[in-house]
């Protein structure tokens, strides 16, 4: 199946790429060394309605279709990974309460996260639970008009910059499946037992913001569950497959950036008197990086849209392949870069060693390359 660009998807395309030139990839670098987080780059993006751009106009967000988000998140991250990941983050958790929350809900938070005046986190993994999200132990328990939630989270992107929080927790943990009594609730971060703390020892993407949680006698009124009680596993797997094609996107936009460096690098680097490029084990190498990445961005591109078409089933099976695919290709082509770099390639001096750090992470989150395997197997065997 073909995927034929339409003009507004190459305008959105263009403009994300001027803005990623211009405004992120001059000061990725100081970003990555210092880890520190991109707030007026974040703002900036906000004008441009970059941030959670799938937020409906109505919310105050661009309403973009999938696969212009994705266009989006590719070109953010092709720009640099970690203030990509930073700005692209803004709004996780916010399509659960765009589908499932209450108006008060919509009409309070979408249109602050989608200005850039609040950030977004999704509070599912837990220390001893990543990929089982049925078997998470943060509890929520009923008190008359109250509910009471203990528990700790970790892994969470904004945790410690974010105004509002997607909570995932036990509400009936005797449940005979234990994909049932799961439920969500609305969090503001400033409620009293909600206390992040920054994780700053990350391989990559280190310009966004990572945190564990301990939620201490969390208490939040009964009108801050999102959707049905003993329902949240069941609402957050309508978003596997566009979290899923998120990543793919990401591991797609950082492979080109490796591939883009490693061209640009063999064009002007030269050995025996002429440019590495014209070795043929130079050129072949770089020939082989973008192909698969070629074919990761034609994956990625199926799988939005098969999202936006609205076929569950087609579009998990998309989603895992183009997550699959995807990511493990782009971690193989920022090894390569470096490899055409050589020496230079493992030093700071320039961007190859970052892009190699930061893509690593695609293949974990979102459900590792092993689960991914998992789901695709289901559907093919």
């Amino acid at each position: 199946m073909a995927f034929q660009l339409s003009d507004e998807h190459r305008a959105v395309r263009q403009a994300v790429r001027e803005f990623g030139e211009n405004e992120i990839a001059p000061v990725a670098r100081e970003h990555d060394e210092e880890r520190s987080y991109p707030h007026d780059i974040v703002q900036q993006a906000a004008d441009l309605d970059l941030l959670a751009p799938s937020i409906p106009v109505e919310y105050g967000g661009a309403g973009m279709d999938t696969l212009s988000a994705t266009l989006v998140t590719e070109e953010l991250w092709r720009a640099d990974p970690g203030i990509g990941s930073a700005v692209g983050s803004r709004g996780f958790g916010s399509n659960m309460i765009q589908k499932y929350g209450d108006e008060w809900m919509k009409e309070e938070w979408l249109p602050r996260i989608a200005n850039g005046e609040s950030a977004c986190c999704s509070c599912i993994s837990e220390p001893a639970h990543g990929s089982n999200v049925a078997g998470i132990e943060t509890r929520a328990e009923n008190e008359g008009d109250e509910w009471v939630i203990n528990g700790n989270k970790t892994w969470i992107t904004n945790g410690s910059v974010a105004d509002v929080a997607v909570v995932m927790t036990k509400t009936d943990p005797d449940a005979d499946n234990p994909h049932r009594g799961i439920t969500a609730f609305l969090v503001p971060t400033d409620t009293e037992g909600f206390e992040p703390t920054k994780i700053s020892n990350k391989l990559g993407i280190r310009a966004s913001d990572l945190a564990e949680i301990q939620l201490n006698d969390v208490r939040v009124p009964e009108a801050n569950v999102i959707g049905e009680v003993n329902r949240g596993f069941y609402q957050l797997m309508d978003f596997f497959a566009s979290g899923r094609t998120g990543v793919a996107s990401q591991a797609v936009g950082v492979a080109q950036a490796a591939i883009d460096a490693a061209a640009d690098y063999a064009d002007e680097r030269e050995q025996g008197g002429k440019p590495i490029k014209e070795y043929q084990g130079v050129s072949h190498k770089i020939a082989d990086m973008a192909a698969n990445t070629e074919a990761a961005r034609s994956l990625t591109y199926r799988a939005a849209s098969a999202v936006e078409s609205g076929n569950d089933q087609l579009a998990t099976r998309f989603a895992s392949m183009a997550k699959l695919f995807a990511s493990e290709n782009a971690v193989d082509v920022a090894d390569d870069a470096i490899q055409v770099f050589g020496g230079a390639g493992y030093v700071s001096d320039h961007p190859v060693e970052r892009y190699y750090r930061d893509a690593r992470i695609t293949k974990i989150y979102e459900g590792t390359s092993e689960i991914q395997r998992n789901i695709i197997s289901d559907q093919v065997i």
